[in-house]
């Protein structure tokens, strides 16, 4: 196996897992919302950008960065070092784990009344457990892709999602059944947390199955504090990058719903409108942004082993594949999904407690949100390269840039009655278009890498244009449109969501061949060669 196909095998794999995840999480909501209903799932989203900005502040650094040191210390065959990087940063990870699930018991009172809903104090409680779960899962997460070993990855990932449907869903029945939705969302917030216990003893069971001796060989082993200095000044500034945007998110938890009351809205439709945004639409929108994900993490350790090899070639290489597949994955997501918003919403959504009315308005919500996929997934391909290559800085500016014009056009949108909500997704589009573009610079800056639009840019959105085309026709002409929605029509949903994306899957994979959109190496299959 090439270094090229690693690099690719690698974003398959955990890609796979991160969607298979995503359309559980999409689906466990389903149901979800049946049960504890709109506020309930309003309430469920309040909690989880508080908790997310937690969890980002004690397990997003450091797992980078231990990937990136295993990743070095491993291609120079310093696997003793490799393996004193991982229990240093596996302690402190414990200990930040901890601290941290203290805190937001101790805080839950004062960040529900923060929130709006004091009622929702015990929803906090129930999910501080998974920040100890998360934070000592990470350490091995980031010690397996820092070995470029990426399956015990999505594994767990594929166990947290598993065991929120099998766990929480009845949780948050048993809760509804004894204090409405309150507890309802405390009882599935609850679930969450006995499912990330679930995934971490997996990941103990399978390191004490695979873990060997480290090669006996003259090395010279840095101390516990020397490491913990590296893991730390890595780790920094890519956890506070890491942390904007669920900061953002807990921010907006609070700011959305008061603006709209502002705006003339009852507190209880605020609540129900920022739940179908956050809830419905950036849940749907997180789907494909896993293989963004994918991505980063496989960047991180790839262009680490380059950078410690002094193969600057290589490396440049790789970042025109993390770049070129990027846009391959992100503009056909944003277009699709752009053009099916509200059929894929009614499909999903199109027998629970919502409105037509509502529906429709999350449909518009999606729309202009979808068009962020693609802006976040080169985000997050260029923030795995700048951190590959020690400039983990620089996404952290850009990106603290892009939220703080984000928050700024959510109080100048929001709060406008005859914008109200609508506001949200533009300032998260002006958000990630801020930062993405210096990004895409400095990658190409610091790798040594000549940006070619033509495969960045312009073949992948030229395929992206005929999938749009055709399947716009197929929906439009062929089902209807928007007109040929309604509720509780499932079968006929399902149908035209299913049709529109077999003909944009089909479609798009024709136009990308035909206009060399990717390279036949890129694919784990061989197709032949075209002829220049």
């Amino acid at each position: 196996m090439t270094k090229k196909h690693s690099l690719v095998g690698g974003i398959g794999l955990l890609g796979l897992a991160g969607l298979i995840c995503k359309v559980v999480g999409v689906l466990y909501r389903i149901p979800l919302a049946n049960m504890i209903g709109g506020e309930g799932l309003g309430l469920y989203q309040q909690v989880m950008p508080a908790y997310n900005l937690l969890l980002t502040i004690t397990s997003a650094g450091i797992p980078v960065a231990i990937s990136r040191l295993v990743s070095h210390h491993v291609t120079l065959e310093r696997h003793r070092t490799a393996r004193k990087i991982f229990r240093v940063s596996l302690k402190l990870l414990t200990v930040l784990g901890i601290v941290t699930t203290i805190l937001l018991f101790a805080l839950s009172r004062t960040i529900a009344r923060a929130g709006g809903t004091p009622e929702g104090y015990s929803s906090y409680m129930c999910i501080a457990p998974s920040l100890l779960f998360v934070c000592v899962m990470s350490a091995f997460r980031g010690y397996m892709q820092g070995m470029r070993h990426m399956l015990p990855t999505a594994v767990s990932q594929l166990i947290e999602q598993v065991g929120k449907v099998a766990v929480a869903l009845p949780m948050a029945s048993i809760g509804f059944q004894r204090g409405g939705w309150v507890m309802g969302a405390a009882g599935a917030l609850l679930g969450t947390s006995l499912a990330e216990c679930v995934a971490l003893l997996y990941m103990i069971l399978h390191m004490r199955k695979v873990d060997t001796p480290a090669p006996v060989i003259d090395e010279d082993v840095p101390g516990g504090r020397r490491i913990a200095s590296q893991v730390i000044a890595i780790s920094i500034p890519i956890t506070l990058g890491a942390c904007i945007v669920p900061l953002a998110s807990t921010i907006d938890s609070a700011m959305l719903k008061n603006l709209m009351t502002l705006g003339g809205l009852s507190d209880s439709e605020a609540r129900i409108r920022y739940g179908m945004y956050s809830g419905m639409v950036i849940t749907m929108i997180n789907v494909p942004t896993a293989l963004a994900m994918a991505m980063s993490t496989n960047l991180v350790p790839d262009i680490a082993s380059g950078m410690a090899r002094g193969d600057m070639p290589y490396v440049s290489k790789e970042t025109c594949t993390g770049l070129r597949i990027a846009s391959l994955v992100g503009f056909p997501c944003s277009i699709g999904m752009s053009l099916l918003a509200k059929p894929i919403l009614f499909l999903c959504y199109g027998s629970s407690s919502y409105t037509y009315d509502q529906l429709m308005l999350a449909g518009d919500l999606l729309h202009v949100s979808a068009m962020t996929i693609i802006l976040f997934t080169q985000v997050q391909a260029t923030s795995g390269i700048l951190q590959g290559v020690g400039k983990q800085r620089i996404p952290m500016l850009t990106l603290l840039m892009g939220v703080v014009l984000k928050i700024t056009l959510n109080l100048i949108l929001v709060r406008n009655p005859d914008i109200g909500i609508h506001g949200a997704p533009i300032a998260s589009l002006v958000c990630y278009t801020v930062s993405m573009v210096p990004n895409l610079y400095f990658s190409c800056k610091y790798t040594r890498t000549r940006f070619r639009a033509d495969e960045v840019i312009l073949r992948p959105l030229a395929a992206s244009a005929v999938m749009g085309v055709s399947v716009y026709a197929v929906y439009r002409f062929l089902f209807g449109g928007d007109a040929g929605l309604a509720m509780g029509q499932f079968g006929r949903t399902l149908l035209t969501v299913a049709v529109s994306m077999a003909v944009g899957v089909v479609s798009y994979a024709a136009a990308a061949y035909v206009f060399r959109a990717f390279r036949t190496d890129d694919l784990p299959i061989h197709l032949p060669k075209r002829k220049a």
